[in-house]
């Protein structure tokens, strides 16, 4: 139901929310992820190499990078999400971050924009497996909240007129917290930067692992 919840917001059939474990709702903000909006600009510049989109959506980044001439890859368990990525001219496949994900090891960047840094409601697992993704010094652009605001988990779920999807877990992190995330990854944040209204991160593995040298014929 989540997915499908999902997918009827982005083509604009039904009017979905996101309700919290209290009660309160708000709107799915689906208009901010169609379009490139204020803040993605530095966030786009930044990309640097090989760079993969995790939670990619309908593909505004992954699409405005690939006009940019960067390699890039989206990643999203939506197939609708996906399709409409391809559509508009992006590379992107139907994947979990947590599953088989192409080029694993080798990326130079991969992006957590939109919130992202809270998919699985573990932010700490989900570092760790991006950065497991990541080439030897290559580095996670990441979106926060503003400093002083909350950072947790707790369980949402997607609501639309007559139909209501399963709790699922998801993480807010401000720029205060991501620190201790950071650190508790083995990571280190090398730049914090803010544009508009939002707030982001650059880390990248606090541990350089580099590549195993050849070794000589008849060497153990």
């Amino acid at each position: 139901m989540i997915g499908e919840l999902y997918e009827e917001a982005l083509q604009g059939r039904a009017p979905v929310e996101i309700e919290h474990s209290d009660g309160s709702r708000r709107p799915l903000p689906i208009q901010d992820w169609l379009t490139l909006r204020p803040g993605d600009g530095g966030l786009l510049a930044r990309c640097a190499g090989t760079t993969l989109d995790v939670g990619s959506g309908a593909g505004r980044l992954t699409v405005a990078l690939a006009q940019r001439g960067v390699p890039v890859l989206g990643i999203d368990v939506v197939p609708y999400a996906v399709a409409l990525t391809v559509r508009a001219g992006g590379p992107a496949l139907c994947r979990d971050v947590f599953g088989l994900v192409p080029g694993t090891g080798h990326w130079h960047t991969a992006l957590l924009a939109d919130g992202n840094i809270g998919i699985g409601g573990d932010p700490q697992t989900l570092l760790r497996r991006v950065l497991d993704l990541l080439a030897p010094g290559g580095r996670v652009l990441i979106e926060v909240g503003p400093p002083g605001s909350d950072s947790q988990i707790e369980p949402l779920r997607l609501r639309a007129p007559g139909r209501v999807g399963e709790w699922f877990n998801w993480a807010r992190v401000s720029v205060d917290a991501i620190h201790g995330v950071a650190t508790g990854c083995a990571a280190t944040i090398t730049g914090t930067w803010q544009e508009a209204d939002r707030w982001f991160v650059a880390l990248r593995s606090a541990t350089f692992r580099p590549a195993l040298a050849p070794r000589p014929a008849g060497r153990p």
